[in-house]
């Protein structure tokens, strides 16, 4: 059974995490959560759940307005041509769903089979914004804050520069 917002929520606390959460409608696009989110401080994410060639699984979080070229991205990584994880890989691996992708998911991913990648770009918010495993909420964190999470849940995540910005 997927871990719930509220067990994710007690999760952080035990971590010494502050966290804040603002409750809106469904988001499935950045477009939507862009026109909805209100005034929510700090970076706002795009996550990709994606699989490559040899069956590796990567969670890669971007900010919500970057350019990634998929073309590419496995060459940026050094891994296999990328496509994106089906949706019964995703519900099984990150406990989400479509459209509800998130850094938090990988609490889910106790055999630690995911590889979470953060843009650079998106480090250089202090705080961070995420779905808490659903897309009627979003999290707020520090960015500190969240890496000290990935970390608790064994995933040590690899930063690198992978986003085009959107002016380039």
């Amino acid at each position: 059974m997927p871990v719930t917002p509220d067990d994710l929520f007690a999760f952080l606390t035990g971590l010494g995490i502050a966290h804040g959460t603002v409750t809106h409608p469904p988001l499935f696009t950045v477009e939507q959560s862009r026109a909805l989110r209100g005034t929510i401080p700090g970076g706002h994410t795009k996550n990709l759940f994606l699989k490559d060639k040899k069956d590796a699984v990567f969670l890669v979080v971007a900010p919500e307005d970057a350019a990634i070229d998929l073309k590419r991205l496995h060459t940026r990584l050094g891994t296999a041509r990328f496509s994106f994880g089906a949706a019964d890989l995703m519900r099984e691996l990150l406990g989400v769903e479509p459209g509800a992708v998130t850094a938090f998911g990988v609490i889910n991913d106790t055999g630690r089979r995911v590889t979470v990648v953060i843009d650079a770009g998106l480090m250089e918010n202090a705080i961070i914004n995420c779905h808490p495993l659903t897309n009627t909420m979003t999290t707020s964190i520090a960015r500190d804050d969240l890496m000290k999470f990935l970390l608790a849940t064994g995933h040590t995540p690899r930063i690198e520069r992978i986003a085009d910005s959107p002016e380039s």
